[in-house]
């Protein structure tokens, strides 16, 4: 109905501009007119008839629309071409492609093909639109696939071909990566995974108890004990036993409402069903997520609570074969009743309590502040992208800088946008017009060798791209024209003289400026996002500093990682090469300026006080500081800078004590510099901490029930102790590497 009613007012704005010859919108006010008359003659006739059911039924129908006219405020906030315009839904078309989701492809729900299915076709799609002139043209028609019916199932929950999927898949069900998955195969994926893994064991952690907030943590049951845990987990706070009795309570409540009023608890039994086992039906999850889902089903959770509330009830019902007196039976159902949510609230307040926290606009202000005036910072995705523009558009922090999401560069939307002023933040200047980068148009660039071209100028490259060049165009064997790239090297050429006049280059490195930057794509294909960049690239000029958020520059670093500085949090793109061939980390340090941010500019709140709760996430997310402070305190080490390297080591220490948030994989980063600078009981330390840590973690993952989940956890404590070694051999200390290989060989692949 949702996506439904708007898409029908779509096919008449078509109709009525194209076919008609009408202005733009209306069609969708004749809809709207025609909708209208519709639903007074439904009641009208309901009225006249004395029709009940069909009353009832009109009246349900319209109160949904009016619960959904909230999604109203999407296209009329777009209409305003506020600074943060997903999708840019400002008109009844995008407002239905942004309904469907359609950016995000779909899923195969109650019938489909399997992970082993090939295409055996390929068919145009709905038509995508956009305004030309006075009228709507087609953008693009998405291409489907078409697949085989041997290749299809009912219910196919084992559908992702994604690289790595198959493996995941594997942790679950005996299935083979040629060999087509069986319905009843597909069927214990769901029963497993789906509903037992992803659903009730999230329905426990609420009412039952769970064990940490490491991704894949299990349920705690009131037997659970601590014995044989390690202590990062046995001393975790998200670590809470209900003892089963908000379960309980619930369960009583749920018999008292079923034995007291069927036809009710039938209702609220739809509600709890359709908010929990059916969203997952709907949602047809692959076999890994990049974080727990557990607020996908929160509807189910509050449907249950009811249950729990009206368990007190029960209790009292119960309560009538044990106790004559009323007034004691009312008292003890009170304290029943009160017993459950105390509990509850005791065990889970310090893993829920936000209070104190400031990391995310800490993070978003450190990172905006380490770039250069009227900068473009091309982050990653939404974790490192949403705090950021918090702090742009609430608090008005650095509006100069142009953030640039890599994951959204693929989009026309986000390519426009970065096209408009920002605040105090000029348009980004591109080669390329908007026509080469509307959706459907240069989505990928094909590797095409050809020997006569051993590298690509990036510049005669854009203007190439530009002229639409025969020299670029291929055709697919679906007779489709693609523009494509004749080598994986790229360079662009750098005027030295000119870089010098900027003034961009620090001193230290002037001898590392380069003629040109060279770098490999790859030689499978060029995808959007990374024309975009390299666009932003050849056409900047060196005029706007270009960032590198800390993901972006890990992961997709796209062959520049040479030509990296790191300057505070950001990474900038500058036209010099990192003479070290093999560098422990991405990117150059510039060390006065990272000196400057990471000791004097940044702000830390809270981040040394023990009492404030980082969850894994944040915790990741914070480990980025120690990540930067290591590698400064690194870098001062090898230029023999020994009290800089000291004094750095010490203010990480400092603002993140292994009391508030624990040492991690980062810290073995500080052990050299403390141990070179007369700090060596700080270094042994930190190595024999981190050591029994790693080797308490891997002890118990390894014999863990479900190993095989804990892969991630299991891999991070072992390049801990590939860390622990490299310091441990840095600092000359045998017997401790000799620690760390024992371990390493005992629990290693």
């Amino acid at each position: 109905m949702i996506p439904g009613l708007p898409s029908l007012a779509g096919d008449f704005e078509v109709f009525f501009v194209n076919s008609v010859g009408l202005p733009f919108n209306s069609g969708l006010l004749i809809f709207l007119a025609v909708f209208a008359a519709l639903i007074g003659f439904g009641f009208r006739y309901a009225n006249r008839t004395q029709n009940q059911l069909l009353h009832t039924g009109m009246l349900a129908f319209v109160f949904i629309l009016i619960g959904y006219s909230s999604y109203l405020i999407v296209p009329i906030r777009s209409s305003f071409n506020p600074t943060i315009d997903e999708n840019k839904p400002d008109d009844v078309l995008s407002f239905v492609s942004y309904l469907k989701r359609e950016q995000y492809g779909d899923r195969p729900l109650l019938y489909g093909p399997q992970f082993d299915a090939q295409p055996v076709d390929q068919i145009e799609g709905a038509p995508r639109y956009v305004r030309e002139g006075d009228k709507y043209v087609v953008l693009e028609r998405r291409i489907e696939n078409v697949y085989a019916s041997e290749d299809k199932t009912l219910l196919p929950r084992l559908y992702s071909n994604r690289p790595g999927h198959v493996s995941e898949y594997q942790k679950w069900v005996d299935v083979q990566p040629e060999v087509k998955p069986s319905m009843a195969q597909n069927l214990s994926f769901l029963l497993q995974y789906q509903l037992g893994h992803m659903y009730w064991r999230y329905f426990l952690w609420n009412f039952v108890g769970r064990e940490s907030d490491v991704q894949q943590a299990g349920v705690v049951w009131p037997t659970s004990t601590k014995n044989g845990l390690p202590q990062l987990l046995a001393d975790n706070k998200a670590r809470n036993n209900f003892l089963l009795l908000p379960l309980l309570l619930g369960g009583l409540g749920l018999v008292y409402q079923v034995r007291r009023d069927g036809r009710k608890a039938l209702v609220l039994g739809l509600l709890f069903g359709l908010t929990g086992v059916a969203i997952v039906l709907y949602l047809n999850q692959p076999p890994i997520e990049p974080r727990e889902r557990d607020y996908t089903f929160v509807g189910s959770f509050y449907a249950f609570a009811i249950w729990i509330g009206l368990g007190v009830l029960g209790l009292h019902e119960v309560l009538r074969y044990l106790l004559r007196t009323p007034n004691l039976r009312v008292a003890t159902a009170m304290v029943g009743g009160f017993l459950v949510p105390g509990i509850m609230a005791v065990e889970g307040w310090n893993d829920h309590d936000r209070s104190g926290r400031y990391s995310a606009a800490d993070s978003a202000h450190n990172l905006l502040n380490s770039c250069a005036p009227n900068a473009i910072l091309i982050t990653f995705a939404d974790n490192d992208t949403f705090p950021l523009w918090y702090a742009q558009e609430v608090e008005g922090i650095r509006r100069d800088v142009r953030i640039a999401v890599l994951q959204y560069l693929p989009t026309d939307w986000h390519i426009g946008q970065l096209r408009r002023q920002s605040y105090d933040s000029a348009p980004v200047a591109l080669a390329l017009p908007q026509t080469s980068y509307q959706s459907g148009t240069n989505d990928y660039l094909p590797y095409v060798a050809n020997p006569a071209v051993p590298a690509v100028n990036v510049q005669e490259f854009m203007q190439l791209l530009r002229e639409n060049s025969p020299l670029l165009q291929v055709q697919t064997q679906s007779g489709q024209e693609l523009l494509s790239y004749p080598s994986d090297q790229f360079y662009l050429p750098i005027d030295k003289d000119k870089i010098k006049r900027l003034g961009i280059i620090p001193k230290e490195r002037e001898s590392q400026l380069v003629d040109r930057m060279e770098w490999s794509v790859g030689k499978q294909y060029l995808d959007k996002s990374k024309l975009v960049i390299m666009d932003i690239l050849a056409t900047n000029d060196w005029q706007r500093p270009v960032y590198f958020a800390n993901a972006v520059a890990q992961q997709e670093g796209m062959g520049l990682e040479p030509y990296l500085q790191l300057e505070g949090m950001a990474y900038r793109i500058l036209p010099c090469r990192n003479p070290d061939p093999k560098p422990q980390r991405v990117g150059y340090v510039a060390r006065q300026l990272t000196y400057d941010s990471l000791m004097n500019k940044f702000a830390y709140r809270s981040l040394n006080n023990p009492d404030v709760f980082y969850d894994e996430i944040n915790r990741r997310t914070l480990a980025q500081y120690r990540d930067k402070f290591g590698q400064l305190a690194q870098a001062y080490l090898r230029a023999g800078e020994l009290s800089k390297a000291k004094e750095v080591a010490l203010r990480c220490l400092q603002v993140m004590p292994d009391a508030a948030i624990p040492y991690d994989l980062y810290t073995p980063e500080l052990v050299a510099p403390l141990a070179a600078a007369g700090e060596k009981p700080r270094a042994e330390e930190i190595m024999d901490t981190l050591t029994s840590r790693t080797e308490q973690a891997l002890a118990y993952y390894r014999t863990h029930d479900e190993q095989a989940l804990f892969e991630q956890e299991i891999g991070t404590n072992l390049m801990t102790l590939q860390r622990l070694y490299q310091a441990a051999t840095d600092t000359g200390d045998q017997v401790r590497a000799a620690r760390v290989i024992a371990l390493a060989e005992q629990y290693g692949r």
